[in-house]
């Protein structure tokens, strides 16, 4: 016989030590080192950026004032859009804008704008460019007293028009007469082709005129031309010419060629 109750005896379960949690790799110190070196390097670019667009519109401006022989404190603002250095890379710049007031044109002073496009870096012609010069009422007349007989100190700009004034005389009277004329450019000449005619203040047509002061009416009825070839290097031709508010402004073509053939680069000529 046993004494009290008794349980049978049970094998004691294997023991192992209990697995140590896995530590977790800390990831954000590796982010924080490629946002700053992607920072550094976006830093770097716009650095270089800035000095690379900086040297680039400092030497085009030093080159204009240069070739215009212009004062050394000329305002010559230059704009080269989008990015500087793959245009440097490539060779040339894509576009390249250059304005300035008060420019010397031969024997009269504009204020010029000029867009160029495939501007080489290293030589060759670039694709070519479009100028605009713009004349305001006093640098206009400054080339209209260069042709003969035209009044050029009662010359005026109404938009669309130039107008000028002067006396016709009938019966040794002196009868004022105001004329309209309107701009155009025929083969790069600027043509003032008369549009509307006053007398004494009221309207009448070039017969009523002709009618009525026969040859005389012709110094009022002729259309003034006026060769810009001289002015203008011989790769640049005047395409277009309108008056806006009161200002003359003449639209230019530039052959690509005129960074390096000289012939293109010399003044042009009136025949």
């Amino acid at each position: 016989m046993t004494s009290g109750d008794t349980q049978p005896t049970q094998p004691l379960p294997d023991w192992q030590p209990a697995a140590e949690p896995r530590r977790r790799r800390r990831i954000w110190p590796w982010l924080v080192a490629l946002v700053v070196v992607v920072v550094l390097g976006i830093v770097a670019w716009f650095v270089a950026e800035s000095i690379a667009r900086d040297l680039v519109t400092t030497t085009i401006r030093d080159e204009v004032v240069a070739q215009l022989d212009l004062p050394a404190d000329q305002q010559v603002d230059v704009e080269v859009p989008g990015t500087i250095i793959p245009q440097l890379i490539a060779g040339s710049l894509d576009e390249v804008t250059i304005s300035s007031d008060d420019v010397p044109i031969g024997g009269f002073t504009g204020d010029v704008t000029v867009t160029a496009q495939d501007v080489p870096i290293r030589g060759g012609d670039m694709g070519g460019a479009a100028a605009t010069v713009t004349l305001d009422e006093e640098q206009l007349r400054a080339i209209m007293a260069t042709v003969d007989g035209f009044p050029a100190d009662t010359l005026g700009l109404a938009e669309p028009d130039v107008t000028f004034s002067t006396e016709l005389s009938l019966f040794g009277v002196g009868i004022p007469v105001g004329v309209s004329l309107t701009p155009q450019a025929v083969e790069g000449d600027l043509v003032l082709t008369p549009s509307a005619i006053e007398l004494a203040g009221a309207d009448v047509s070039a017969d009523r005129l002709r009618d009525q002061f026969g040859v005389l009416a012709d110094v009022v009825l002729k259309d003034w031309t006026v060769c810009l070839a001289e002015y203008l290097p011989a790769g640049v031709t005047v395409t277009g010419v309108q008056v806006d508010g009161e200002q003359l402004v003449a639209d230019l073509d530039v052959d690509g060629g005129i960074v390096s053939d000289p012939e293109l680069q010399a003044m042009g000529t009136c025949e």
